[in-house]
């Protein structure tokens, strides 16, 4: 009973040696940045993948000055196809990287200039800044539609497949089948 104990213990714990390093959260990868000055705000914005294309998921940092610490902020973003600024929303801390704002695996809808327009508040007050002109090139690969008449081929071959079978096991069902022995 006492190796059977510790057996199991020795597995238990090889088991949740393995495991625990396999649920750590990947690091935020920063590949290139660009500079915002809002008022006395200097601020760094962080970019996962670079160049950005549209609808391919990245990070966002958002590192001001000085840290986070004492300031709060908001972010507005233009998108060039809406011809507006978004309705702000307020910096909050990136999950993976605590110590800074951020987004996180955000994508950008379409291609063109976007704009992002920050308000930071801290110690000496109230400022915006813009980061102007971000290019965002066309969507990588194929376009949308003809991706997902490709990738529905598949369930549409499982579709005809179960038909045919369902069909010529419905006709052995009835009787038409294999005749009596007699």
């Amino acid at each position: 009973m006492r190796k059977t104990l510790l057996a199991l213990g020795a597995v238990i714990g090889l088991l949740l040696a393995t495991a625990l390093p396999a649920n750590a959260y990947e690091p935020v990868n920063i590949v290139h940045t660009e500079r915002v000055q809002a008022g006395p705000y200097g601020l760094t914005v962080g970019f996962s993948t670079w160049p950005l294309r549209a609808m391919q998921s990245l990070d966002f940092t958002f590192i001001p000055d000085g840290g986070i610490g004492t300031k709060t902020g908001t972010l507005a973003m233009h998108n060039p196809s809406v011809a507006a600024f978004q309705r702000p929303q307020p910096l909050a801390r990136h999950p993976r990287k605590r110590d800074v704002w951020g987004l996180d695996i955000r994508a950008l809808p379409t291609e063109g200039a976007w704009a992002f327009r920050f308000t930071i508040n801290g110690p000496q007050g109230q400022s915006t800044g813009e980061l102007k002109s971000l290019p965002v090139l066309a969507q990588p690969g194929p376009p949308m539609g003809l991706s997902w008449a490709i990738s529905s081929l598949p369930l549409i071959g499982l579709v005809v497949l179960v038909v045919i079978a369902w069909r010529r096991t419905r006709g052995r069902l009835r009787g038409g089948g294999v005749p009596a022995a007699a």
